[in-house]
């Protein structure tokens, strides 16, 4: 276990941008230097829906097809984020239909549409090196990983929930961007998104056990919440079972940092520390800027992680 309080993502990293329909997101400003790039990523101000805003709030950025909103306004919020990204609403939006996987898809504007896609593919990444369409994936607690190759001009989006980091959604991603564009780890810059911080994601055996099958770094990635009267052991499994002499046994809270999970795929994929930056918050500390799935209990919108490359 890494040490007491572990690392937090409540700090807002970025100020979000106004677009002029309304729309907010939030950008790399180190990425304004390359300007065949379109990116962005989304919060929930702007747009027309109403299904989770509060009193007096006249509309929300919702991006997702859920339950509780009408289609109508989330193809309206969709038109309006990729009209504030690129300047023009009707500019293909490359969608998935995401399943917590480590499938990464090659996108093109075949099917893609204004909204998105026609019939969105299963996976959780997307990549391209095709000008004039923007990719995009949906969070509301994952985590949003963007990668650019700044040679090649190619790009990609990754959707990394705690599932898809266990699967290397966001390394073997990578991977495969080496193999379908000759992409070197020098020529790539990436950014994590707004997602769940260690400070609010609390996770359970299952997590911790999948995780420490898996990474060899995984007992650097978990820490106890403050308070919780346990001994730390070597193993996240003892670690939950164990207790002081002379205490009753007690459950601690054990929490996962999954955007340092992220961030340490993209080292071993070969990106240097100065190449990777953290954009946004924690979702579950920030709701009023962002939709937390979590915080919400399961009545959430979505929002949007886009990128691209301009036409011409």
């Amino acid at each position: 276990m890494a040490k007491q309080g572990g690392t937090s993502s409540s700090s807002l990293e970025a100020t979000p941008r106004m677009a002029a329909n309304g729309v907010e997101w939030l950008a790399v400003p180190e990425w304004d230097e390359m300007p065949w790039l379109w990116h962005g990523f989304s919060t929930r101000r702007g747009g027309v829906s109403r299904a989770y805003a509060e009193d007096g709030i006249s509309g929300e950025l919702n991006l997702g097809f859920t339950a509780e909103d009408d289609r109508a306004n989330v193809l309206r919020n969709r038109r309006l984020l990729t009209e504030a990204i690129t300047g023009d609403s009707t500019t293909p939006l490359a969608t998935l239909r995401q399943i917590h996987s480590g499938v990464v898809i090659f996108a093109e504007q075949r099917g893609a549409g204004p909204g998105g896609s026609e019939r969105p593919p299963k996976g959780d990444g997307l990549m391209t090196d095709r000008p004039g369409l923007l990719l995009s994936i949906q969070t509301a607690d994952c985590i949003p990983v963007l990668v650019v190759d700044r040679r090649r001009r190619a790009v990609a989006a990754f959707h990394a929930g705690w599932r898809g980091t266990v699967k290397r959604i966001v390394e073997s991603g990578i991977g495969r961007m080496r193999m379908e564009f000759g992409s070197r780890p020098e020529d790539l810059v990436a950014a994590i998104g707004p997602g769940v911080g260690a400070c609010c994601y609390a996770v359970g055996d299952e997590v911790i056990s999948e995780f420490d099958s898996q990474f060899a770094y995984a007992s650097e990635l978990f820490h106890q919440a403050d308070g919780a009267d346990t001994v730390p052991t070597p193993n996240p499994i003892m670690f939950l079972n164990r207790s002081t002499p002379g205490h009753a046994p007690v459950v601690p809270s054990v929490h996962l940092d999954l955007i340092e999970a992220n961030r340490r795929q993209l080292l071993s994929a070969g990106l240097k520390p100065a190449a990777i930056h953290v954009t946004g918050g924690c979702t579950g500390c920030h709701r009023h800027l962002f939709f937390s799935h979590r915080v919400s209990q399961g009545r959430s919108g979505r929002m949007m992680s886009v990128i691209g490359i301009r036409e011409k």
